[in-house]
């Protein structure tokens, strides 16, 4: 079992930062494989949209993405953390889940040439958000574009905690039980399934 950390803020040390350590440190009492992708350190260019994908199962670009899909690759676990900027995910995210096409590509290639049934997961999601505003639809468009990130790499999306009125950076540490939280939902994300 390997989990994947996708820290998406452009905010080194911010709420969303502090809530996927936190979810990591849970995780952490079960798996002992847990790698982390800091997207702003990554150079991750957009999609081209030049088909490359569609024909050959892998982007064309050569970047840091490379990195990426080899983590991805190796997961069973991804939980991916963003703030919401503009009901959205960050760009520097958007910019790696949209090369995630890739991915999904990939899977349908291997299906129509037999070597891959198609049937079942690749693996499991998780979605940790945070925003500023009390706004009642603040996180719709964030979890649709993290779900369809997950159905593009053939992963069960499980879960998400979305946190409003974190705006600050470090407010979160001034609510204590959401890390709390953040803690348990780590454990609980890599427990195997109940029979």
């Amino acid at each position: 079992m390997m989990v994947l950390g996708i820290y998406g803020s452009p905010r080194k040390g911010g709420n969303t930062d502090l809530m996927l350590d936190a979810f990591l440190e849970g995780a952490s009492e079960t798996v002992k494989d847990i790698e982390r992708i800091y997207v702003r350190d990554l150079d991750i260019h957009g999609c081209l949209a030049c088909g490359h994908c569609d024909k050959k199962g892998r982007c064309i670009q050569k970047d840091d993405m490379n990195r990426v899909y080899s983590l991805m690759d190796q997961a069973t676990h991804i939980v991916v953390a963003s703030p919401v900027y503009f009901y959205g995910v960050t760009g520097q995210l958007k910019l790696l889940i949209d090369r995630s096409q890739a991915c999904f590509m990939r899977w349908e290639l291997e299906k129509k040439q037999g070597r891959n049934p198609g049937e079942g997961t690749s693996g499991s999601g998780y979605l940790l958000a945070a925003g500023a505003t009390r706004g009642k639809r603040l996180f719709e468009c964030t979890v649709l574009s993290v779900r369809y990130f997950f159905d593009a790499l053939n992963y069960n999306y499980v879960g998400d905690l979305c946190l409003r009125e974190l705006d600050e950076k470090g407010a979160i540490l001034l609510q204590p039980l959401a890390l709390d939280d953040c803690r348990r939902a780590g454990r609980e994300f890599v427990l195997p399934p109940a029979a």
